[in-house]
């Protein structure tokens, strides 16, 4: 009878500690991505100071004049607005099956190929159908967000690039932080940071990746700090986005029209303006 219930209270204990660490696992899990919680707890990955180096598809977004926006608003709603933002945005990156490395306060670090990959094609594919998913979510958001009294919506722009990075465990023996560094990581900040709101824009590492599948313009060249060669990047068109237009972008001169927004007085001021540079060059 001692015997049974020493038993009893020896399974009741193990239930107790295993429900614990259920949960304190769950909690945890929070702080981590899903591949990267997935591959420690399934030993796959060692938590350990290892990196190495991978070619990945890195994306920023973030959203357009938040600092702005959080100085005329009260904390609890910029509160409830972000973090109804963030969670909509990581919802979306895990269901293409995205790395989400960080938030930087209203910015959200996003990487594909790493724990796992699909392919470097496949890869860069699935980041832009995640972003174009994003900013389609963002519009509906939009309407969701006026009808709770939210009078200035959040826009979010998006920036993408394709390149070799170090992944890996980064920091102390004590302290470990799962992420990524390298130049492509600082070009796909600075890529986001040239993208218009409510747009896509992408280096041309990962157009040419992904030219097949998406149409895109080109829309601007930049030199960044520490590159050589000046940089261009293109603007991602949306399924339904008719690119009926004129890109020309040359030293000396950049030239962009878009037929289908055009009115009749912006046809004639165009044409006027055009004959009086040619006859400017001819002269």
């Amino acid at each position: 009878m001692k015997n049974e219930s020493a038993n009893k209270l020896k399974l009741s204990q193990e239930r107790q500690r295993s429900e614990m660490l259920q949960g304190l696992s769950n909690k945890l899990a929070k702080y981590l991505s899903p591949q990267v919680y997935e591959s420690i707890f399934s030993g796959e990955r060692d938590v350990t100071l290892t990196s190495s180096r991978k070619k990945l598809t890195i994306c920023f977004t973030d959203i357009v004049g938040f600092t702005d926006a959080s100085d005329q608003m009260e904390s609890e709603d910029l509160t409830q607005l972000l973090n109804h933002y963030l969670s909509e945005m990581t919802q979306i990156a895990l269901e293409y099956g995205a790395t989400v490395d960080k938030y930087i306060g209203d910015a959200i670090m996003i990487f594909f190929g790493d724990p796992k990959s699909r392919g470097v094609e496949q890869d860069a594919v699935l980041c832009i159908e995640m972003a174009m998913a994003m900013q389609k979510r963002v519009c509906e958001l939009q309407q969701e967000w006026r009808s709770s009294g939210f009078s200035k919506p959040f826009f979010i722009r998006v920036g993408i690039h394709t390149g070799y990075c170090t992944v890996g465990n980064f920091g102390a023996e004590n302290r470990l932080d799962y992420t990524i560094v390298g130049s492509a990581v600082n070009l796909a900040s600075r890529i986001e940071s040239c993208a218009e709101p409510g747009s896509v824009c992408i280096s041309e590492d990962t157009y040419l990746l992904v030219r097949d599948k998406f149409a895109a313009v080109p829309t601007q060249k930049f030199k960044p700090k520490g590159l050589a060669a000046a940089v261009q990047l293109y603007r991602v068109l949306d399924a339904g986005e008719e690119h009926a237009g004129v890109d020309v972008i040359e030293p000396g001169f950049e030239l962009k029209i878009r037929q289908q927004d055009l009115t009749p007085e912006a046809k004639a001021k165009l044409k006027q303006q055009l004959q009086d540079v040619l006859q400017d060059l001819d002269d």
